[in-house]
């Protein structure tokens, strides 16, 4: 009896060579986010001062959880605004916008700054826990957050990760409850007063208008741009003008 062959279906598929090199690619990025993230970490965990410039290489973006990272000049731009003027004993928080954060870290660092206010970052992605900044913070629940913070903040930042109504009231009651105060800012006492920025997609702007009308947040000029393109237009609002803003017209 003649042996039988070997249906040629059956055989172990083959990857092409362009199938393998892109393969080997992939896991050569993968290795490289790893071992970032892992120097970022030890770093962290020793609670040494930044030696390298921090990146958010280290954290891929989930664009199913909505992350877009800003580009480093957006997220610098935030940054420099939330420092300007500050002491030691300001409190900033920053809400959903840890590329901002890892720029406020970089430039504390760098030695530009004498101060060196107190940071929290607010932050629902629990790889940032790598940094002693960090507070799990989840917008579906704005008041969960350890009691201390309540009502500690000088300044924030906030960028709701989702486009939606819900999304930006509960981020608002977030913000509301850790703000120190909920007035506009008296010309007269700008350094002292509340300062707020909220960047979103532009079609939230009427409810933006609303939610935070009492504390005078105004859409203004600039434009936040993030590292790897974002299709809705985005728009920065706050309470305050700057060198790096005005408010629109």
């Amino acid at each position: 009896m003649a042996p039988t062959e070997v249906d040629s279906d059956d055989e172990t598929p083959q990857l092409s060579i362009g199938a393998l090199d892109a393969l080997k690619e992939f896991y050569r990025e993968r290795d490289e986010q790893i071992k970032k993230f892992e120097e970022i970490k030890a770093q962290a965990e020793d609670d040494l001062e930044v030696r390298e410039k921090l990146s958010m290489d280290a954290f891929t973006e989930d664009w199913n959880a909505s992350q877009f990272w800003y580009n480093d000049e957006t997220a610098t731009t935030f940054a420099r605004q939330l420092l300007d003027g500050t002491k030691d004993e300001t409190h900033i928080a920053v809400v959903s916008a840890p590329s901002v954060f890892i720029q406020l870290k970089n430039l504390l660092a760098s030695g530009e700054y004498s101060c060196r206010p107190q940071i929290t970052l607010l932050e629902f992605d629990e790889r940032f826990a790598v940094f002693k900044e960090f507070v799990h913070y989840d917008f579906a629940k704005p008041m969960k957050l350890p009691v201390e913070l309540k009502g500690s903040f000088d300044r924030i930042i906030a960028d709701p990760p989702f486009l939606s109504q819900d999304c930006q009231t509960k981020t608002a009651l977030t913000v509301r409850w850790l703000a120190r105060s909920w007035t506009a800012i008296d010309p007269s006492k700008k350094a002292e007063s509340f300062h707020l920025i909220v960047s979103t997609g532009e079609r939230m702007e009427s409810i933006i208008a609303k939610l935070y009308a009492k504390p005078g947040l105004r859409t203004t000029t600039f434009e936040p741009k993030h590292a790897k393109g974002l299709s809705n237009e985005f728009q920065c609002c706050s309470n305050f003008e700057c060198d790096a803003w005005t408010w629109a017209k």
